[in-house]
């Protein structure tokens, strides 16, 4: 059985401030994109056995997919064997939550192969104890975000985003990037209204991450590679999550495509392009 995992941009991200257990309360808009893993699902006699390809991946309890395997297993109290392999498309440490991802798709698929007949909320809580934005791809497609990722709120019907995504050729540790965010620099009143998305425009004005202080600082080309997307046609470009890829918002297909093939020309082979939609 073959389930198809998406990645996600942040449109925004706001930090509000440092919990007592070490975490961070945001505020964000995330929106699944068309780029996506692969994940083929097969019965086996007993035990989880993962096999990765595109990537070289840890197949144990280190991946999140293994681990996801495993807790709807032991919560169900789940005595059979599932293989499971997964084709990996998304770049990882990236900022697009492909871990996560992977991670929420295993629950979902795992409920369904093996006629768990868990509810969505209950899946929701399971994934929660995997990542934070594990809730989110099991949630839907588009989300308001709050807490540590996990109090989520439907936005539907939001106009189609055409995405050129660039991963460059070096990794942010998520945990580094909160923990050498400055917390003073982001503070201000700790709720947000919600934004009207009507049309394209709305979505590129609230484009802002927080995050984005502290990755461009480390690496002061994630703001070439914003301005480049601008200067080839992008009518809004932001770091996702807390990087390093960056994207830009265009306003069809066809440009974003333009975009990607000047860009390419001008860049080394060793950044990732990837042309993708809202889903």
């Amino acid at each position: 059985m073959h389930w198809i995992a998406p990645a996600k941009i942040n449109i925004f991200l706001r930090v509000l401030n440092k919990r007592d257990d070490g975490c961070h309360n945001i505020f964000s808009l995330m929106q699944k994109i068309t780029l996506s893993d692969e994940l083929i699902f097969s019965s086996g006699p007993k035990g989880i056995v993962l096999h990765c390809t595109g990537i070289n991946l840890p197949s144990n309890n280190e991946n999140l997919v293994v681990r996801a395997a495993k807790t709807i297993f032991d919560y169900c109290n789940y005595t059979g064997g599932i293989e499971i392999t997964l084709h990996k498309k998304i770049p990882v440490t990236a900022g697009l939550g492909g871990g996560s991802s992977d991670a929420a798709t295993t629950l979902m698929a795992l409920n369904k192969i093996c006629s768990f007949k868990l509810k969505k909320d209950e899946l929701i809580k399971i994934g929660a104890k995997l990542g934070a934005d594990v809730p989110f791809f099991i949630f839907g497609n588009a989300a308001l975000a709050s807490g540590i990722g996990d109090k989520l709120k439907h936005l539907r019907k939001l106009p189609q985003i055409d995405l050129l995504l660039i991963k460059p050729p070096f990794e942010l540790s998520t945990k580094m990037v909160y923990e050498s965010l400055n917390l003073r620099l982001t503070m201000g009143k700790n709720s947000y209204s919600i934004p009207q998305f009507l049309v394209l425009s709305d979505i590129v004005q609230e484009l802002h991450n927080d995050l984005e202080s502290v990755s461009l600082k480390i690496h002061p080309e994630l703001s070439d590679l914003k301005s480049m997307l601008l200067r080839f046609g992008a009518l809004g470009a932001l770091m996702s999550g807390s990087g390093p890829t960056v994207f830009g918002i265009f306003r069809n297909a066809k440009e974003a495509k333009h975009a990607l093939e000047v860009i390419k020309k001008e860049i080394s082979d060793q950044y990732l392009l990837f042309l993708a939609q809202s889903l």
